[in-house]
């Protein structure tokens, strides 16, 4: 049944993600339906190369075989940032609200807490990564509000978080790798370690939504060089 929960959490977050940084960029119709296309297309790819077996440990040698979607994706953000002006354009007309917002998914953090209590996540990656995400989408959907109901709201304090956030996902993604089983470098040694992150619903979090949520606060970082603000409050945009 968690595995269930599980699964149609993470694929309601993608698709939410993916509707909201999509959907509201300035983006051609048929630019729109191409990108939610590929991503359609992802999930599908993410999900059958993990049931059959493709991401286990061992698959790829000592390399994690969680990192192959999660390095894929990001490539492909980050590249399309650095080498495409229309997407990077597009990405930073996003309204900052719904930049911020979309963090309340983390909330799902919880389900990191649930598979730990079950007995099939370790710690130190479940409660670190669990509780960060938390409290990281308590804070965004706070902020968001702010921003929406235009609230001055202090440059500092988004900066804080957004940094935070990021650090959040940085250190849960170090630790599930230090955690996953037949990796050399493995350092947390408790079992079962990180193992089904590497398997359906696991690996559509490292696999998708991660990624992304890194993408995006690195976007907020830029919206908040680049906005035409007050001294010290930060104007919706």
């Amino acid at each position: 049944m968690l595995d269930i929960i599980a699964a149609i959490f993470v694929a309601a977050l993608y698709t939410t993600l993916v509707g909201t940084l999509v959907g509201l960029s300035p983006l051609s119709a048929a630019a729109k339906l191409a990108l939610f296309a590929a991503a359609a297309a992802w999930l599908g790819f993410v999900v059958a190369i993990a049931a059959l077996g493709w991401l286990a440990p061992g698959a790829f040698g000592p390399m994690p075989g969680t990192l192959l979607p999660f390095a894929t994706i990001l490539a492909l953000l980050f590249g399309g940032w650095s080498l495409v002006p229309e997407f990077r354009s597009a990405v930073l007309a996003v309204p900052l609200p719904a930049l911020v917002g979309v963090h309340a998914g983390r909330l799902g953090g919880v389900v990191f807490l649930l598979f730990h209590a079950d007995g099939r996540l370790s710690a130190p990656f479940a409660p670190v990564a669990g509780i960060g995400d938390i409290l990281t989408a308590a804070f965004a959907i706070a902020l968001a509000s702010a921003l929406a109901l235009s609230l001055g709201v202090p440059r500092i304090l988004l900066a804080t978080w957004n940094a935070f956030g990021a650090l959040d996902l940085v250190v849960a993604v170090s630790l599930g790798l230090l955690s996953m089983p037949g990796t050399p470098f493995r350092i947390f040694t408790e079992e079962p370690g990180t193992l089904v992150m590497s398997t359906v619903p696991g690996v559509l979090v490292p696999g998708m939504v991660v990624p992304i949520f890194l993408f995006v606060h690195f976007a907020i970082a830029a919206k908040l060089r680049t906005a035409a603000a007050k001294p010290g409050r930060l104007a919706v945009a």
